[in-house]
């Protein structure tokens, strides 16, 4: 440890008072050049390492949090201390404190909305749903279709992730002996709950930044509809003659909703529509609609505590017979059991991700890379890059390195980029969190080299989605829309 923090101490020695890493210092609100200098390209080496660990998580079992906090940290000090060694020591900390605010408001929105989905999970919601697909005796093909159909049309609500694993536990529970299927139909669930999540600014982080940014509002992202929905069906069309027109046995389980689950979907609902108010009506921070949200949960939790054990109706009397056949629902419901059971990870991952690629678009990188790609490539070419680039790289870095630039393009180009950040990550199972999910929850049946088999037709999906887009949205392309 000593030696490390002597190498830290000797390299910003470097950075401040050698010579060949001095730069001229500007007054006011002037950033120093520090593109072509020792701390930016440390600044980029820091951030390829960690992000080389982030990739390499199903190998490493670290988890991706870890390695981009560090990361983060690392910059931040690099840019801080030269900023200070030319007699600017509150710029990095202005920079860094609007990274911070930005941060602070996906984390509340999302922390909310990931207690609820725990508390939805914890009254057995998405179990009672699964039994009933499990137990309908649906044959492999349409179970195909089902499991589909629901992952587009849950993940808008839901996420992305929570709908790839509820939909992947069924394929698993009725086709477990058939490994074509289970590849075939977690392919097809992936890529559903991508594109279904590309229309709704509740379906994705990245169409969540988008809609917080103000750059597009809330009834405009349904204009994605169509186009998210072909970037489902082609790929699907093409694989259903290739899943095997067999029956599997049904099953006969059948697990009730607790009680409050379903006023809990009802509340969760209700905290939609009041974040949404809170945005379009109010003009305010649709995080803090979340916020009041949560107090309608918290309420209900009270209201549950206080009357567990209660039996309500012919319906209670069933569940309560349920349960206590199958030892459970002993303990009353608890809201802070729900907020424990956050995604820590993946909210702390988010925190290092923006400081890391806030720092460094302090240091101007990212002014660079939107001068090549929107003002060299142009607007079209660089939003359909941006959805092969988060094939590979996670899509959340790259929709707020977008947004930090901050090119000026019309809404039409708004609506193409939020497209392909959402559904380019299909084309690789490693691009998107649902496809890395499925891959240890279906370990051995759904694989890399199975998903990649199946790139192509995913890549015509993506294809005719783009060309479907500007088909149908030709009239979203006029104009400029400036980010608030």
């Amino acid at each position: 440890m000593n030696r490390i923090l002597t190498v830290l101490l000797a390299t910003f020695s470097v950075l401040m008072f050698v010579p060949e890493f001095a730069l001229a210092s500007g007054g006011g609100g002037e950033r120093l050049p520090l593109t072509d200098s020792f701390v930016g390209y440390m600044a980029i080496l820091v951030f390829v390492i960690s992000y080389a660990f982030v990739m390499a998580e199903e190998v490493t079992h670290l988890r991706k949090s870890k390695p981009v906090l560090i990361a983060a940290g690392v910059i931040w000090i690099m840019v801080a201390a030269v900023y200070a060694s030319h007699g600017m020591p509150h710029a990095a900390e202005i920079a860094a404190r609007h990274n911070i605010l930005e941060y602070s408001e996906l984390f509340l929105f999302l922390l909310v909305a990931m207690t609820y989905i725990n508390a939805m999970d914890e009254r057995n919601v998405f179990e009672s749903l699964r039994s009933w697909l499990v137990r309908a005796g649906f044959g492999y093909r349409k179970l195909f279709w089902m499991t589909g159909v629901l992952s587009f049309f849950i993940s808008p609500i839901a996420d992305n992730l929570t709908t790839a694993l509820l939909m992947c536990a069924v394929i698993l529970a009725v086709g477990r002996d058939n490994p074509k299927f289970v590849s075939l139909a977690c392919i097809n669930v992936v890529v559903g709950a991508n594109a279904g999540g590309a229309f709704s600014p509740f379906g994705d982080i990245t169409t969540l930044m988008v809609w917080q940014k103000g750059i597009v509002s809330f009834g405009t992202f349904f204009a994605l509809f169509i186009p998210s929905a072909i970037n489902w069906l082609v790929p699907a069309v093409i694989m259903h003659f290739a899943v095997p027109d067999l029956k599997p046995t049904p099953s006969t389980e059948n697990i009730p909703i607790k009680r409050g689950g379903k006023r809990i979907i009802g509340l969760f609902l209700l905290t939609i529509i009041t974040a949404v108010s809170f945005h379009n009506f109010l003009h305010l921070p649709p995080m803090m609609g979340m916020m009041m949200g949560l107090g309608y949960l918290s309420f209900m939790a009270f209201y549950l505590k206080k009357t567990h054990g209660k039996v309500e109706g012919k319906e209670g009397v069933r569940q309560k017979k349920y349960f206590l056949e199958h030892n459970s629902d002993s303990t009353p419901f608890d809201i802070f059991h729900s907020v424990g059971r956050a995604e820590w990870d993946t909210l702390l991952f988010f925190y290092g991700v923006i400081l890391a690629v806030g720092g460094l678009g302090f240091i101007g990188y990212l002014e660079l890379v939107s001068g090549v790609m929107y003002g060299e490539w142009g607007a079209t070419s660089a939003n359909i890059a941006v959805g092969f680039l988060s094939a590979i790289v996670d899509n959340i870095p790259v929709m707020f390195a977008v947004l930090t630039m901050g090119p000026d393009m019309s809404l039409g180009q708004w609506l193409l980029v939020t497209l392909t950040a959402g559904v380019g990550g299909s084309m690789l199972s490693i691009g998107s969190a649902a496809g890395v999910a499925l891959m240890g929850q279906a370990r051995g049946l759904y694989t890399f080299g199975g998903h990649l088999k199946w790139a192509w037709a995913i890549a015509l999906g993506y294809a005719a989605s783009i060309y479907a887009h500007f088909l149908i949205n030709a009239s979203y392309f006029e104009g400029i829309v400036k980010i608030p």
